[in-house]
Formats: C-alpha cells, sequence, structure tokens
C-alpha cells in the first residue's frame, strides 16, 4: 500500500510516486519495534517522514486498515498515530475524505554548522592565541575521569553550588595561593567557564551598581569590547608605556573599572614593573574603583620564577580571573574568579541565574587532576615545549633576519619581533608573507579602534601599519613545532 492523491485529493496533490513508496518504507523499522515503544516509534517515523519532505504536503495517506495490514501493527496503534499528528498540524483530515499531509510543514534539510574559529588557510600560522593542543594529558584526564565516575556520591549529580564544587574550589585555593601568590578564600572562588564569563559576570553586576565604562590596555585584547557591551558597558582604550599602564591617562579616563594583564602583557609582552602595580593600586583605592586582573599565561614565566598576582597585594580591589585554555585546552570551558567580598554575593547570585552553576563531573575530575598532582606535572610538560619554542624563535630570526630584536620578557606563548627597516615598509612587508603561505599578524593589528576582527585569541585587524618601514610583529609560537617554526621564518625571509 502506497500512499496516492486520489480523486478526492486536494487539487495539484503529487502523484503517487517512487518516493512515496520510499517513503513508507521508513515505517517499517518502527513497527518492528518493541511492543511498548512501536506507538512512539510509528508517530516520530511518521513526523520525520513529513519534515524531510518524503512526504509531500497533499499526499493522501492509506487508510488505518491498509497501512496496519501493511505494517503488521494494530488498526488501533494506526489511528493514534493519525489522531497524533492530526492535532499537531502534521497531518489532516475530514469526515470520509480520508487522510493527507498537511500544508503547515515547510520541509527542511537540517544542517549542522561547525562555528569554531579555525586557522587561516596557511602553509605557517603565527597568529598567536592557541596552545599546542597535542599536549593534552588524554591519559592522565581519562584516569581522573575513571575515578571521579567511581567515588562520585548519587548526590553530587544534583544540581551544584553555583560558585562551584567545595572540593574544587579548595582545591583552586591551595593551588593559586601557591603558584600565583593569590589570597584565596575558597568562598570568594567561583568556578567559570573561562575568563569570558568571568569577565561578562563581573561587568553586568557593575553596571547593576551604576559602572558604564570599563577601561581597556591599548594594545590589547579586542575581546573586551564585545564582552563588556554584552553587559552594556563601553571601553575605553588606555595607553602603555614600558612599565604598564600610563597612570595619567587612567586618571584622566574617569573609569572606575580597569582590566589588566600584568603578569605578561598581551600583547606587548611587558610586565608590570613593581612601581606601577603599585600605582595602579593607589588609583583604585583613590577613586574607589576595581581592577579585573586577566592571569591569562602567568605561569608561563622562563627566565625566572613568575611574578606574583597583582590580586595578592589588595584582594578588596583586584578582581583576579584564569582558566585552563592555556595549559590544558580552551575546548575544555574551565576556569576561575575571585571577588572581593563586597562583590561576592551578587556575583554568585549572577552566576546562579546564568547558568545554575558548572558541569559537576568536569569540576570533580579537574579537582582530582588538581589534587594529585598531575596539573603541575602538564605546567611543566608545557613550560618546557613552550620554552624551546620561544628559544626556536629568537634563534631563527637571528639567522634569516639578522640585526632583528625579541622584546617583552622571556614568558607567555606569543614573541614580540621588531625587524629591521630594510624589511618594511609594513604593508608591504604583510603582503609578500601572506603571498607566501605564512599567516602573521603585526602589533599594530592589536591597537583598539581599529576595524574588523580576528578570531578567539587573535586581535582584530587594525587600521593598518604606522607609517614607517619598522615591522613589528606578534609571532605565536606554542602551537607550532621547533620545526615548523623554523620553517615558517625561513619562509618568510625567501618571500621578502
Amino acid at each position: 500500500m502506497t500512499p496516492s492523491t486520489g480523486p478526492g485529493g486536494p487539487p495539484g496533490g503529487p502523484p503517487c510516486s517512487a518516493a512515496g513508496s520510499a517513503a513508507w518504507e521508513l515505517l517499517l523499522p518502527a513497527a518492528s519495534a518493541p511492543a511498548r515503544a512501536r506507538g512512539r516509534a510509528l508517530q516520530g517515523a511518521l513526523r520525520d517522514a513529513v519534515r524531510s519532505g518524503r512526504l509531500a504536503p497533499g499526499t493522501r495517506l492509506p487508510s488505518s486498515r491498509d497501512l496496519a495490514a501493511d505494517l503488521k501493527v494494530s488498526r488501533g496503534l494506526v489511528t493514534e498515530a493519525y489522531e497524533q499528528l492530526t492535532a499537531e498540524g502534521y497531518l489532516r483530515s475530514g469526515r470520509g475524505a480520508g487522510t493527507w499531509v498537511g500544508n503547515a510543514v515547510r520541509a527542511a534539510r537540517p544542517r549542522a554548522r561547525d562555528l569554531a574559529p579555525r586557522s587561516p588557510a596557511a602553509r605557517v600560522d603565527f597568529v598567536p592565541g592557541t596552545p599546542d593542543l597535542s599536549l593534552f594529558p588524554r591519559s592522565a584526564w581519562a584516569a581522573a575521569q575513571r575515578g571521579v565516575l567511581t567515588e562520585l556520591p548519587h548526590e553530587s549529580l544534583g544540581y551544584p553550588d553555583p560558585r562551584g564544587l567545595p572540593r574544587l574550589r579548595t582545591a583552586l585555593a591551595e593551588l593559586l595561593a601557591r603558584r600565583r601568590g593569590v589570597v584565596a578564600d575558597p568562598e570568594r572562588i567561583m568556578v567559570v567557564s573561562g575568563v569570558a564569563q568571568a569577565t561578562s559576570l563581573l561587568a553586568s553586576v557593575l553596571h547593576a551598581r551604576g559602572t558604564r565604562t570599563a577601561g581597556v590596555e591599548d594594545p590589547g585584547s579586542p575581546q573586551h569590547h564585545a564582552l563588556y557591551a554584552s553587559a552594556g558597558l563601553g571601553t575605553v582604550p588606555l595607553p602603555l608605556d614600558d612599565e604598564g599602564l600610563a597612570t595619567g591617562p587612567l586618571y584622566a579616563s574617569g573609569v572606575r573599572l580597569v582590566v589588566t594583564t600584568p603578569a605578561h602583557q598581551f600583547p606587548t609582552g611587558i610586565a608590570y614593573s613593581a612601581r606601577r602595580r603599585a600605582e595602579l593600586l593607589d588609583w583604585a583605592r583613590s577613586v574607589d574603583g576595581l581592577v579585573l586582573e586577566d592571569d591569562y599565561d602567568g605561569d608561563f614565566r622562563y627566565d625566572r620564577a613568575p611574578v606574583g598576582a597583582l590580586q595578592g597585594l589588595d584582594p578588596e580591589r583586584v578582581a583576579y580571573t584564569g582558566s585552563v585554555s592555556k595549559s590544558l585546552a580552551p575546548g575544555l570551558r574551565l576556569g576561575w574568579l575571585l571577588v572581593p567580598d563586597w562583590l561576592a554575593d551578587a556575583v554568585v547570585e549572577r552566576k546562579r541565574t546564568t547558568d545554575l552553576g558548572h558541569p559537576t563531573l568536569d569540576q570533580a575530575l579537574f579537582a582530582r587532576f588538581v589534587e594529585r598532582g598531575d596539573y603541575d606535572r602538564q605546567l611543566r610538560v608545557c613550560q618546557r615545549a613552550y620554552r624551546e619554542r620561544r628559544d626556536t624563535v629568537v634563534a631563527a630570526l637571528a639567522e634569516h633576519f639578522p640585526g632583528s630584536r625579541v622584546t617583552g620578557i622571556a614568558a607567555g606563548l606569543h614573541a614580540i619581533a621588531t625587524l629591521p627597516e630594510r624589511y618594511g615598509p609594513e604593508e608591504g612587508f604583510l603582503a609578500r608573507v601572506t603571498a607566501a603561505g605564512v599567516a602573521v599578524r603585526p602589533l599594530t593589528a592589536y591597537a583598539h579602534g581599529g576595524a574588523g576582527g580576528g578570531r578567539v585569541g587573535d586581535g582584530p585587524v587594525g587600521d593598518g601599519p604606522v607609517a614607517g618601514k619598522e615591522v613589528r610583529l606578534v609571532l605565536g609560537y606554542a602551537h607550532l613545532t621547533p620545526g615548523r617554526i623554523r620553517a615558517g621564518v625561513a619562509r618568510m625571509a625567501r618571500a621578502v
């Protein structure tokens, strides 16, 4: 028995066709489903056939008696399916006129697009912001996952404390105090899905208290514009000098919230001086303001022990955030936010209403990973790999671009390279290396106010290089092997 459009059908209805027969075959697996699930399976298969267009609008369906005989199911099962889909609008029926596919459904072929940021189509990609994802400790992570699934109490799978599991907050407090010098009270630590969520939470709470602008480092991360805008805040670019955020423009700006990267400024690569750190805190106290410290790669210092976090000097004037995006993988969406006591309750409440808390299993897994020393081991693995890659960048530039300089401290996942004027002007240099298949960003691309935008972890494409011949590049190296780094620098040299 096949669906058809007989004399009693609507005008213009599709004729009986092979497509109709094929659509009917879609119902056969449903008819063989277990007895208890057969009715739901039949309804689902029939609904999908209409949605997909296999049963076109205006198609007349077999009678319930005939379809039941064809499928070898009870007539009541088919009648119930017809009635349910008629009630939902997929089918329509009339006394003595049979059952037809309705006109309400517009078939659309489902398509899932992948909007994840992708590397440019280049032979070598020096765009910063991505760690080496092959360093992810799969075996240790899997072992921690097995352990957590074995030991986690059933009640822990319910809705969590919006701040995060006490076990993880305790482990993070110990880790951050030991490694970063943070004053870490577990009651003021919040587990978040990364620095982006931490920023949005804090900005939305401050907006509710009257804040309308946030100061951001210039040059700096372009993500701040969109993040603060989503909370209703504008951003005020604030210039840097050799010691960090310039305090004169900061006072003149009138802002009371400023976001900084004092351990290793992105993208210039400088570390804030002790004097500038003290001046920044003096500003916060004098204007009743707040500093948001983004410690995104504070663990990765290669020439000495990392400088402790700014938050440790004044926990009531500094909110501190970080994540595992550079040490493990950004896809884990796992980070932390420490807030001053006077903001804690409001930020916790905003976190609760935003997502009801971070996934419990992920939190328990990371807590175990930290407690057993696996995270410290992972940091050491990353430090060794990234130090070697930075050294490779410096050596390759010295070989292929004599007279070039690498500035900023020996830290992080990117380096600032200044090439001699003979390789300029910058615009021409970039055009030639891009044509040669090398993706690279100039420092000018990270100046706030530039047009365009980069991918996550990258900066926007700015208004273009500053007039002159000097070429200053931001070279991301963490995701490249030493061999790829040498090949990429050599390719740039051949191109210019």
